[in-house]
């Protein structure tokens, strides 16, 4: 029970900020704007980006839950603030104001900030600290959609 509660926390912040940063995008991938875009050829189809950030901020959630109870401190619930900022201000960034390189610069701060959660807090919460793999992986694919709109329209 311990661990239920800080998981059900950050699952509220999580998807709330996921909420948030759709609702602040303006129909972000629906609109002509985008559509318009040469994107990747790897960019995946739109059901694939909610399936992703599900399975991401479910597996985030409780690593945060289990890092919290080891280490609680003012530096984590910063870098963990700034984070929840970031992934929700790329959203209106990118597709709300069209700016593509800050969006990039955006989305490059926030997996700076997620590799340095995995690799600074690794021998806190050892093999738990894998729950952020889904988060690298799709920020790494994430940032190069971003760079490959940037430097091909």
């Amino acid at each position: 029970m311990k661990l239920a509660k800080p998981i059900i926390f950050f699952l509220i912040i999580n998807f709330g900020g996921l909420a948030l940063g759709s609702w602040l995008m303006n129909n972000g991938p629906m609109t002509n704007w985008y559509q318009s875009l040469n994107q990747a050829p790897w960019t995946p189809p739109g059901w694939v980006f909610g399936v992703a950030w599900t399975t991401i901020m479910i597996c985030f959630s409780i690593y945060l839950g289990y890092l919290f109870i080891k280490l609680d401190s003012q530096r984590l619930r910063l870098a963990f603030g700034l984070q929840v900022f970031l992934n929700v201000i790329w959203n209106y960034v990118f597709f709300n104001q069209h700016l593509v390189a800050l969006g990039l610069v955006v989305i490059s701060a926030l997996t700076v900030i997620i590799f340095t959660f995995f690799f600074s807090n690794f021998k806190t919460i050892k093999n738990k600290s894998y729950l952020l793999l889904p988060y690298m992986i799709w920020l790494l694919i994430a940032t190069s959609l971003n760079a490959y709109i940037l430097f091909n329209n």
